[in-house]
């Protein structure tokens, strides 16, 4: 039986949260005048929108082991400081990787760089973009351990969960240093991609939001472990698809170019696959290609040898076979039965999306 729950309401409850944290942050930074307030104006946009999976992980590995909830809108200011450390995650990577949008708008670094230039300011306008991206992310980073402490839960249940948030931290910053490297040596194979991608995203996606919503409730290490059995596959499920719609994904909905990883030279597993898995001449075009300028017809080009050589169905086959584990791992959890229902839609929605 799932329990009844309206996710658009959830996420509506979830930006208020971070609206009304970032309306006292305004607040306490207003003295430092207008550049504190286009920075705190960045950070707003940055965790407006998008799906909050990391958010409703996190209430509902709660409510897995506590069904019901005494303070809901203090558990649900706790689950947006996910949506915090998401947003740091976002304008680190889209610098690192040198994106130029972000759901449809300027990625951070971008937004700056062209204030600087509109302004006609000192200096170059680029460093300055690249400064300000790197301020704000750690800026976010900060607050989201910030809006955890202070969501208005007794101490005794946060700190268990700010154990967990901490190496949660520690995994993704690392998972991303693995990714920066991997792109640098330009070289990646199935394995080591598949070791990104579970620090840099699986992790921080869904088991740890998981853990942390789990740990406020005061979830035993039996539980936690069958929530690992149910997230950490999910998760990679959900990068995988991530990294298909990077390659194969619209851009009027996904709100980045075609083929953007392709341009960024991502090194993931549907990359690594491909390059195992095509000819040895399309294999060499496909890896000479990656990380470079790409107009539509070569982006098409690299998709048609993806496709061709068998990656693309190889990562929707596996992506199929890691929801299933997951899933299935649930089945049997020591979990609520109303909250199993849900994270079972949680699942299917986290694998199946087109965004």
């Amino acid at each position: 039986m799932t329990e009844p729950w309206d996710p658009a309401a959830f996420r509506a409850g979830v930006q208020t949260a971070l609206d009304d944290f970032l309306d006292g942050q305004a607040e306490r930074l207003a003295d430092l005048g207008d550049d504190a307030a286009r920075l705190v104006a960045e950070a707003r946009t940055s965790v407006s929108g998008g799906k909050r999976f990391r958010a409703a992980f996190c209430y509902w590995g709660f409510r897995a082991v506590q069904p019901h909830v005494a303070d809901d809108p203090a558990l649900v200011r706790a689950c947006a400081a996910l949506e915090l450390l998401h947003a740091s995650a976002l304008v680190h990577d889209d610098y690192m990787d040198a994106s130029d949008t972000r759901r449809g708008r300027p990625a951070t670094h971008r937004q700056f760089e062209g204030e600087h230039r509109g302004a006609a300011w000192r200096g170059d306008a680029g460093q300055y973009g690249a400064a300000a991206a790197i301020l704000l992310g750690d800026l976010l980073l900060s607050w989201a351990d910030e809006m955890l402490r202070r969501c208005g839960l007794q101490a005794e249940q946060v700190a268990p969960a700010l154990d967990v948030f901490d190496l949660c931290r520690s995994e993704v910053i690392a998972g991303q240093f693995l990714d920066v490297s991997v792109q640098a040596r330009g070289r990646a194979d199935v394995e080591t991609a598949m070791t990104v991608l579970r620090y840099k995203s699986a992790k921080y996606s869904i088991e740890r939001p998981l853990h942390v919503g789990a740990a406020l409730a005061g979830a035993t290490p039996a539980q936690l472990a069958d929530l690992t059995a149910f997230g950490l596959p999910l998760g990679e499920a959900f990068q995988l698809r991530d990294d298909l719609l990077g390659v194969f994904g619209d851009p009027a909905t996904t709100g980045k170019p075609a083929g953007d990883d392709l341009v960024e030279g991502k090194r993931t597993v549907l990359v690594a696959l491909a390059l195992d898995s095509a000819d040895e001449a399309s294999a060499r075009e496909l890896d000479a290609a990656l990380g470079s300028p790409l107009d539509e017809a070569e982006v098409q080009r690299l998709r048609a040898i993806i496709d061709g050589c068998g990656a693309h169905a190889a990562v929707e086959k596996l992506i199929d076979e890691l929801g299933t584990r997951a899933v299935t791992a649930l089945e049997v959890a020591d979990v609520d039965p109303g909250a199993r229902g849900v994270l079972r839609d949680l699942a299917a929605a986290a694998t199946q999306r087109v965004v």
